[in-house]
C-alpha cells in the first residue's frame, strides 16, 4: 500500500473518531441542558405548591410555618372558612356616607382544595336580555367552549370559556331577565397543581430524594408594624450557573420570598 494511501486511511479514521467526539459533545450538552430545564420546571412547580399552602397557613393561623410536617398536615386535613364580603351604605344624620364592612362565614371547606383548586367567575359581558346556557352544574368545560346566550342591543352573542374547569353554580336567571354588564353568571374551578403529589413530602426537592428544600419564616420591623416574612431556596441549584454571587437575582438559585421584605414573589417570575 503506497504512503499516500496510508495517510488517507488515517486522517480518514482520525476524522471519523473526531466527528464522533463532536457529535456526542454536542448532544451531551443538548441533554445537559433539558435536564436543567425539566428539573427547574420541577422545582418551580413545588415553589408554586409551596407558596399557596403557605399563604393559606398564614391566614388561617396568623403567621407562616417552617415545619414541612405542620404544612403537610395542614393540606391534608386543615378547614377554611369561605367568607361573603359585603358593603353597607348608611347615611349620616349630618351628611354624608358611612360604609360598613359585613363579613360573614358562609362554609367551610378543605385546606387542600383550597389550595390545590383556582376559582374562575364569568361575568356578563355587556347589558343586555339573557337568553340560555349552554353549559350546566357539573360539566367539564374547555377554552374556547360557548357558555350562555344573550341578546345586547343590536346582536346576540355567546361569549366563550378563556379558561378549562368545572361548572360550581349558575346564577338564577331565566330567559328574558335583563343582565347588566358585570353581573355574575357562572362559577367554575380547575385544579392549578396536581392532586397526585404526596403531600407528605411536600420539603422535598421533588428529582433527589431525602434532599429537603431551604425555609425560613420570621417577621420584620415594617414602619412600626411587625409583618411575616418567607423565604424558600433551592440549597442545591442543577444549573451550576446559578449563584447567590450574582447580581441579577434571576440568575441567583431559585427561590420565593425574602428574609427582608413582605413578598412572596419567585425569582423565576
Amino acid at each position: 500500500m503506497s504512503l499516500t494511501k496510508i495517510l488517507t486511511a488515517v486522517l480518514f479514521v482520525t476524522s471519523g473518531i473526531l466527528f464522533w467526539f463532536l457529535y456526542n459533545g454536542i448532544d451531551s450538552v443538548v441533554e445537559n441542558r433539558e435536564r436543567i430545564a425539566l428539573q427547574e420546571g420541577q422545582l418551580i412547580e413545588r415553589f408554586r405548591l409551596i407558596r399557596e399552602a403557605e399563604i393559606v397557613f398564614q391566614e388561617q393561623n396568623g403567621r407562616y410555618t417552617a415545619n414541612w410536617d405542620s404544612l403537610a398536615d395542614f393540606i391534608e386535613n386543615g378547614k377554611v372558612p369561605i367568607l361573603n364580603r359585603w358593603e353597607e351604605i348608611k347615611q349620616k344624620a349630618y351628611g354624608g356616607e358611612e360604609v360598613i364592612l359585613h363579613v360573614d362565614t358562609v362554609k367551610f371547606i378543605s385546606a387542600k382544595d383550597r389550595i390545590f383548586k383556582k376559582n374562575y367567575t364569568m361575568n356578563a359581558s355587556d347589558d343586555g336580555t339573557f337568553e340560555s346556557y349552554l353549559v350546566k352544574v357539573g360539566d367539564k368545560v374547555l377554552k374556547g367552549m360557548k357558555s350562555y346566550v344573550m341578546k345586547t342591543s343590536d346582536r346576540s352573542i355567546e361569549p366563550i370559556f378563556i379558561e378549562n374547569g368545572t361548572i360550581e353554580s349558575l346564577a338564577d336567571f331565566k330567559a328574558g331577565d335583563k343582565v347588566t354588564k358585570g353581573q355574575n353568571l357562572i362559577n367554575f374551578w380547575d385544579y392549578q397543581f396536581d392532586t397526585n403529589i404526596d403531600v407528605r413530602k411536600i420539603g422535598e426537592i421533588p428529582y433527589a430524594a431525602g434532599e429537603m428544600i431551604d425555609i425560613f419564616v420570621g417577621k420584620i420591623d415594617k414602619n412600626g408594624l411587625m409583618v411575616d416574612v418567607i423565604e424558600v431556596r433551592d440549597p442545591k441549584p442543577v444549573n451550576p450557573e446559578r449563584k447567590e454571587s450574582n447580581d441579577l437575582k434571576t440568575r441567583k438559585p431559585l427561590r420565593f420570598g425574602s428574609r427582608f421584605d413582605a413578598s412572596t414573589v419567585g425569582n423565576w417570575e
